[in-house]
């Protein structure tokens, strides 16, 4: 039987909290990535990509 009392507990839960790194550190997702862009950079990104897709249906 564990025997810490809950303020130590809590301080444990706490450091194992702040040692496991969060996704959004790893910019995992593409969610991650267009909340760090600025949204003339999110525009830009999100045109290349319609442009790209046009253009691969067009000559493929």
């Amino acid at each position: 039987m564990n025997k810490e009392s809950p303020e130590i507990k809590r301080e444990n839960l706490r450091r194992n909290e702040l040692n496991r790194s969060s996704s959004s550190i790893r910019g995992s997702n593409l969610a991650d990535l267009v909340g760090s862009f600025s949204w003339k950079a999110t525009l830009l990104l999100l045109l290349i990509v319609i442009i790209g897709f046009v253009i691969f249906k067009f000559f493929l």
